[in-house]
């Protein structure tokens, strides 16, 4: 595979079959009791896991001060950075739309300022490559080849007396 050009493995990993699987983030709320909440999946799988954040917003009982929620992961080098995502106050910005805002677990989400509660939502997503091929995809895939070969592309006929 060492090989292989880029776009050759992304033709590959395509034509594998993939399963996409959709979970709500469980209840996650930040509040003066709760500062932070960690999400973590189990590493001994071989699926793609996706935190897809979908909503920052105030709840019940907020007061109108400014919440600074920050969000803490690690970048492509494995170092772990922290990045502010929202600063929500009751009064003029008491939601945020984060529109799919796509992380890799795991996450830390810290209210780094105000008392709350802050209620996030999203999706986490787990996405299976299978590295298995059927017989009948190989199979497919040979007789597509067979027929490119059985049938040429021949030369346009020349009509006479049309230009």
């Amino acid at each position: 595979m060492a090989g292989q050009s880029m776009a050759a493995r992304e033709r590959d990993s395509e034509k594998r079959p993939r399963t996409l699987t959709l979970f709500s983030l469980p209840g996650c709320e930040l509040s003066g009791h709760t500062r932070s909440f960690t999400f973590k999946v189990e590493e001994e799988d071989d699926a793609e896991h996706v935190l897809a954040l979908t909503m920052l917003c105030l709840t019940e009982g907020a007061k109108d001060e400014c919440n600074v929620v920050e969000v803490v992961a690690r970048n492509h080098d494995h170092q772990e950075i922290a990045v502010p995502v929202a600063n929500l106050k009751l009064s003029c910005q008491p939601m945020l739309s984060l529109d799919d805002f796509q992380l890799q677990p795991p996450v830390t989400f810290r209210l780094k300022s105000g008392s709350g509660p802050v209620r996030i939502t999203g999706r986490h997503q787990i996405v299976t490559i299978s590295n298995d091929v059927s017989e009948e995809e190989s199979e497919e895939e040979g007789s597509e080849e067979e027929e490119a070969e059985l049938c040429p592309i021949l030369p346009a006929k020349k009509q006479g007396g049309r230009f």
